[in-house]
């Protein structure tokens, strides 16, 4: 089954939450909703980062791996080369 990792932005405070799920559109309206308890009161959110997996485990591994970087140097050059790759024309 698929699985992606996400990242969405607080509109509200401008911080970046990353995740996983196998379903990214329901995921987004779950954290809009309020029904996480890390995300309730940063709401409402956009999604500026995905990348599918093959797999739960490859998912939660790059996951794990980002949340992992100091500085979020990392996180910052994902989000600003998927931006310009997902930009319409």
């Amino acid at each position: 089954m698929t699985h992606f990792v996400y990242i969405i932005k607080s509109e509200k405070n401008g911080k970046n939450y990353i995740g996983s799920t196998s379903n990214i559109d329901q995921r987004l309206k779950w954290h809009n909703a309020g029904k996480n308890t890390s995300t309730r009161y940063r709401r409402p959110f956009k999604l500026i980062y995905k990348r599918e997996f093959g797999s739960k485990i490859n998912a939660l591994s790059y996951e794990r791996w980002l949340k992992n970087q100091k500085g979020g140097f990392r996180v910052k050059e994902l989000i600003k080369n998927w931006d310009s790759d997902n930009k319409e024309s």
